[in-house]
């Protein structure tokens, strides 16, 4: 009887599993499919809008020669070809260099096309702790502006420290933060040169959440998360941005990737309302902007002078292509890169004019 009465609470149960919002669960093929390999077609029929051309000319405030295989005169050739097809008058190049490596590179782009290209330098970060650091940071940085340097970046913290990751990191207590007094007299110096500085503070807050079945963000992305590891957590690191921007008012400061706070427009909207130097751009955060279109279109208007138009995925003019029609059209249930479909965010012309180009112009230097 007790028998009996088990095995009927048992089935009673697994058919409870199997119902959900009403609809009996059946099993299936699918039932063995893995969830990285799931790309479902959609039925929808939308508009599909094809923008070959921005709207207005742009100024693309975040790419990388690394991440564009940028290494000769011809790599130049063919991504300016691509710029003029797509509509971009000028690329920031982040060389994140010095020394020599950034000469090279400051050559190859402003010989080439001084019009065209702004190239930044990165910051010496060895031997943090040696005699005389903070004087051989700022000679270097007036030596790369000489050269040719406009402004710093990237400058990361993912929180193993300025420049850093797991492989090189020292120990915790000893890496060095945007708020490191060592650096006060760089941040200074970057103000007298009118050097604005590009930072990459944190990650996205998924990275300190466990992987598996909540995890947001696709496997793709796993091997950025730092759940468990030896590093502060995303609010600690977000207050060493905040300490620095108390102390260095006259240094203009551009936090990349909406300062990895486009999760939340809100507490993005509240730092930027408390420092009127920190500016953020939106390169490769096409999918925190494209999943909620309304919340992002009214950030956008709102900063409007504050927010820089950026990319950080490559030159591939598809990847241009796909911004504009994020930015300028309604089409809905746009294909994204991370999980979720974007919402076409059909932008006003003044706040698309001064998104690709006008705030550049304002906070660049073009000396």
């Amino acid at each position: 009887m007790i028998r009996v009465i088990l095995f009927a609470a048992a089935n009673c149960a697994l058919m409870a599993q199997q119902v959900k919002y009403g609809v009996p669960v059946k099993e299936g093929p699918m039932d063995s499919l893995r969830l990285k390999d799931y790309r479902p077609d959609s039925s929808l029929v939308v508009a599909k809008t094809k923008v070959t051309m921005a709207r207005f000319p742009v100024i693309d405030a975040h790419s990388h020669a690394s991440m564009s295989g940028i290494k000769t005169r011809a790599d130049v050739d063919a991504w300016v070809k691509t710029m003029d097809e797509t509509g971009i008058e000028m690329s920031v190049v982040f060389t994140e260099t010095a020394g020599a490596e950034f000469d090279k590179l400051a050559d190859l782009f402003l010989k080439s096309y001084p019009k065209r290209f702004q190239v930044w330098c990165g910051m010496d970060t060895r031997d943090i702790d040696a005699p005389g650091y903070p004087e051989r940071v700022v000679r270097e940085l007036e030596r790369c502006y000489r050269k040719g340097a406009r402004g710093v970046g990237e400058i990361t913290d993912k929180g193993w420290g300025l420049q850093s990751s797991e492989e090189g990191a020292l120990p915790r207590a000893k890496r060095l933060r945007l708020d490191d007094a060592r650096l006060d007299p760089f941040w200074r110096r970057c103000a007298e040169l009118n050097m604005p500085v590009n930072i990459h503070i944190a990650d996205h807050p998924s990275c300190w959440k466990p992987l598996g079945p909540n995890q947001e963000r696709t496997p793709d992305f796993q091997g950025f998360n730092l759940y468990g590891k030896d590093v502060p957590s995303y609010e600690e690191l977000l207050a060493t941005r905040d300490r620095m921007l108390d102390k260095h008012t006259r240094t203009t400061f551009i936090f990349c990737h909406l300062s990895n706070v486009g999760n939340d427009l809100a507490a993005l909207a509240k730092t930027m309302d408390r420092y009127a130097n920190m500016y953020v751009d939106i390169a490769a955060r096409d999918y925190e902007i494209g999943r909620q279109p309304r919340s992002a279109r009214a950030f956008l208007e709102r900063y409007r002078g504050r927010v820089l138009f950026g990319t950080d995925m490559g030159r591939e003019r598809s990847m241009y292509e796909g911004w504009w029609r994020l930015l300028e059209t309604a089409d809905e249930y746009i294909p994204g890169r991370i999980w979720w479909p974007y919402y076409g965010l059909e932008l006003r012309d003044d706040t698309l004019k001064s998104l690709y180009r006008e705030t550049a112009l304002k906070v660049l230097n073009f000396q």
